[in-house]
């Protein structure tokens, strides 16, 4: 399968340059130079009709008069010819430019009209575009700098993706003396087409990149943006940082690349669930480029810290505990090693000081106990320059050391001229170094997060997982009676009923529009009660003392209802008022207050929020954020980030809180929020805890209409696992096929499955000679994002376990509209029509979602999958380009 056409932006044989020019400024003149002096390998062609050569070289006045085929065109031309030039460039097999032009969206509404003009001549040419108004692209490695910054940098393996061509150059710029060198550089301008997803879905199985860093301003397509980030956090690390995240910095992105910028908690929540690092300046991204550039990753979080000097070892330990790592407890067998190794008086415990007259050799023998210790995962060693040291020795000793160790090592030679010529040894032998011990903590830190976040992109939960299913229907119902009505906020009955239908406890509550009725309800609920105003204008009842509590006679009961409804009447005379609901009092014993919420971001669509509640919940601004579809291990990690997670043990003689019952409520709620769109707005608040039981006491739900022709699941900016496509067929033998979307859990059935593949079998499938699938294959095969790729695989039950017998897959292609699939069969399972059901089964799929076409590539040799896509009515051509390869489709 094709799993990019994004190719030729980084490798092109032929490169056109529109607007090439020898006059000083001239954005076209400037990259045709850096290309030339790039040393890029292929054709580099002048298009300007003004000239008839630009530096040196001759220049075309047009694509028709060079008449020759190109791979990649760079275009610095007035906007409003940009369209016709893309048009010109299709005849001629462009599948990539570069649009560095400004005059786009970002000047108004004429420019926005050029640039839909743009996007269309492109996509009807089946070009990519980068840009507008964007440095462009750099590929050390080719010799590829089709930009506008003047060097191409150093050959590497991290990849740099920025909204902002400034921070491209700035990066560059810093890389040089650090020794870090790039293996692409990607300037993204206003990503009028190519955007982040697409650009991370070319990084993550580019073998040149072995980390990824991305200056992000604002999102367009969230749903594309999660989809990339997870694709390659995947394989690899994926490090952010976030500009705009206070009201000013906003505003300021909305007018440099006209972006969108949600909140930037939301964008925190996103980063961790998509497996990613986020860090909050670039300072830390420079950090992060050069520990995650290193290759080396962290098991755990515990640090030994060896210094020369108590003041940097104290401020390392201070830094590396605020960020929430842990100072490792040496091993006895560590602690004699190094009573034997250091002077009488060293700091006999963790950070080990090793006196300031320490020599190389000290510290090598310092470096090698730690890293042999179990108890240690990480090392940091700090050197300060004091007269008896001799950094360049020491530095050659800890490069020695890190290179025989798994286990990350990394150096803070602190200091100026004196240390300058150990800084780049470390450099130019892949040791990260930092100028002070806080910014090397913190580097420690993005390790730890990066595998702490690994686990909650690995993290593929069902939108129903409990038993006991929801009553979907009849809350839907509920709903579209309200908004019959005109209405788009619930009342607390019908909140409460939404809650029910999804299995949530909640506090009965009954309706009372007058004081008698009011009396009925607590006498059938039993005293005490609780009294609160309904209105559907309401939203917060306190604003008006709306609820009372307590309230434990009959007397009581009918003065407070009109108490409550004269109050709402005189301090919101606008407001509707239904009555009052009644409802039994709830046992304080052992409660803890706690409060869920749901809302709409607007660029990520639903989130949920878990934190302290109770009246103060403003203030106390207690609480953790979790992006739908969530399951038990997302649960307890939103929980335990918590400030109340600490009060829900034992503590002043009361039990712990039922923790189960509390996580099967928020598992309810990610299920109410996956199915039903309707809901934009949840509060439930309190939501009382004890170690009995968890109930919601009151609650408030807003409602909406969901967008005509959206697809399943299409509110939510991560697809919940597909359970709907589960299907059971019988096979001619009397075997019950389960045909079902593929699971991170299935990678072990899926090796299994490929490597029982004969090799005529495993050749037909991925058109070359292979005995299993990488462990970057199986991760691509298994974790999948089930929005632009659906993998079906069909299963039997063999001796109590699962048998997978084949797997029919596609995958999106750009623009929406077409899909390329692949399918395999078991050989000892062929003849039973199991590659026949799969391939219905996905097409059926493909065609729910809109797809209008499903293509492939099948061998020329491979007769039966020949005739099993003729027999489904595909069209079968030669390939033009390879005579071995038949290219099928079908219109859907």
């Amino acid at each position: 399968m094709r799993l990019t056409d994004i190719d030729q932006l980084f490798t092109p044989s032929a490169v056109a340059v529109f607007g090439a020019s020898d006059e000083e400024g001239s954005i076209g003149g400037m990259v045709f130079r850096n290309l030339l002096a790039g040393g890029f390998k292929g054709h580099c062609y002048a298009i300007n009709p003004k000239y008839e050569e630009v530096a040196g070289q001759p220049c075309y006045p047009s694509l028709t008069a060079l008449d020759k085929h190109i791979d990649l065109a760079v275009i610095a031309i007035p906007a409003e010819r940009v369209p016709a030039i893309l048009d010109q460039c299709g005849s001629y097999g462009a599948k990539a430019a570069v649009v560095h032009s400004a005059g786009f969206a970002e000047h108004g509404e004429r420019g926005e009209v050029l640039q839909e003009r743009m996007v269309e001549a492109a996509r009807r040419n089946r070009i990519r575009v980068l840009g507008p108004n964007c440095l462009g692209v750099m590929r050390p490695q080719h010799g590829l700098n089709a930009s506008v910054g003047e060097a191409l940098p150093r050959s590497g393996n991290v990849a740099l993706v920025s909204q902002s061509g400034a921070i491209c150059t700035a990066m560059i710029d810093w890389s040089e003396p650090r020794k870090v060198g790039f293996s692409a550089v990607v300037s993204l301008g206003a990503a009028a087409d190519v955007d982040f997803g697409d650009i991370l879905d070319y990084l993550a199985l580019d073998n040149q990149t072995q980390c990824i860093l991305l200056y992000v301003e604002g999102i367009r397509n969230a749903r594309h943006f999660i989809s990339g980030l997870r694709a390659a956090a995947r394989l690899k690390p994926v490090v952010i940082v976030k500009a705009g995240r206070h009201p000013a910095g906003s505003r300021a992105i909305k007018s440099h690349t006209g972006g969108f910028v949600g909140s930037a908690e939301v964008f925190r929540a996103v980063t961790d669930r998509a497996g990613v690092v986020q860090v909050d300046d670039l300072d830390q991204l420079f950090a992060a480029a050069q520990v995650f550039g290193a290759r080396r990753r962290l098991a755990g979080d515990r640090i030994a810290i060896i210094t020369n000097g108590g003041g940097p070892g104290v401020l390392a330990a201070d830094r590396t505990v605020e960020l929430g790592l842990t100072l490792a407890q040496l091993s006895d067998s560590t602690r004699q090693v190094l009573e034997r190794v250091l002077p009488d008086y060293w700091s006999h415990g963790n950070p080990i000081d090793i006196i300031g007259d320490a020599n190389p050799e000290r510290y090598r023998a310092a470096l090698d106990a730690c890293l042999a210790d179990p108890e240690v995962d990480g090392v940091l060693c700090i050197l300060a320059p004091l007269v008896f040291g001799d950094p360049v020795a020491t530095a050659e000793e800890v490069i020695d050391a890190a290179k025989g160790s798994r286990k990350p090592v990394l150096a803070c030679w602190m200091g100026g001229q004196y240390v300058a010529e150990a800084q780049t040894l470390l450099a130019e032998n892949g040791v990260p170094h930092f100028d002070n011990p806080e910014v090397a903590a913190s580097a420690f830190a993005f390790l730890a997060v990066h595998q702490r976040n690994q686990k909650l992109l690995m993290q593929s939960p069902a939108p129903l997982a409990f038993e006991n299913p929801p009553d979907i229907e009849g809350a839907r119902l509920i709903i579209e009676g309200v908004m019959a009505e005109g209405r788009k906020v619930l009342g607390t009955v019908e909140a409460k009923a939404i809650l029910s239908a999804f299995r949530i406890p909640t506090m009965q509550a009954v309706m009372a529009r007058t004081p008698n009725e009011a009396l009925m309800a607590a006498e059938a609920l039993g005293f005490p009660v609780v009294m609160k105003v309904n209105s559907p204008d309401l939203e917060h009842k306190s604003a008006v003392d709306g609820v009372k509590l307590n309230i434990a006679d009959a007397q009581s009961v009918r003065r407070t209802f009109t108490e409550i409804v004269e109050r709402a009447r005189r301090l919101r005379p606008d407001a509707r008022l239904e009555g009052v609901t009644v409802e039994h009092m709830v046992s304080s014993r052992a409660a803890r207050e706690l409060m869920i919420e749901v809302f709409r971001d607007k660029i990520f669509g639903p989130v949920i929020c878990f934190g302290a509640g109770g009246t103060k919940i403003e203030v106390i601004e207690d609480r953790a954020l979790g992006l739908p579809p969530l399951n038990a291990f997302i649960i307890q990690t939103m929980i335990d980030h918590t400030r109340i997670a600490r009060l829900m043990g034992s503590f002043q003689h009361m039990p712990p809180m039922n923790r189960v019952a509390l996580a099967r409520i928020l598992q309810r709620v990610s299920e109410m929020v996956c199915e039903l769109p309707e809901v934009i707005g949840l509060r439930i608040n309190p939501l009382i805890g004890n170690d009995k039981e968890v109930i919601a006491v009151d609650a408030s739900i807003h409602v909406d209409y969901r967008p005509p022709q959206q697809r399943i699941y299409g509110h939510m900016a991560i697809y919940p696992y597909p359970s709907h496509l589960i299907e059971r067929v019988q096979l001619p033998d009397g075997r019950d096929l389960v045909i079902r979307p593929i699971r991170p859990e299935d990678a072990e059935m899926e090796q299994d499955f490929v490597r029982g593949l004969s090799e005529q079998t495993k050749y037909f499938r991925f058109m070359q000679a292979i005995k299993e699938l990488t462990p970057e294959m199986l991760v691509r095969f298994t974790q999948i994002d089930y929005d632009r790729e659906i993998a079906l695989i069909g299963v039997l039950e063999h001796e109590g376990k699962e048998v997978q017998v084949g797997v029919a897959r596609y995958m999106t292609r750009p623009g929406g509209e077409a899909c390329e699939f692949a399918i395999v069969v078991s050989d000892q399972w062929r003849n039973m029509g199991i590659g026949a059901r799969l391939m219905r089964s996905l097409m059926q799929n493909a065609r729910r979602r809109g797809f209008r076409v499903m293509d492939g590539e099948v061998l020329s040799a491979n007769n039966r999958m020949l005739a099993l896509v003729k027999s489904l009515g595909f069209r079968i051509v030669n390939d033009p380009q390879d005579m071995s390869v038949k290219l099928v489709s079908k219109v859907l």
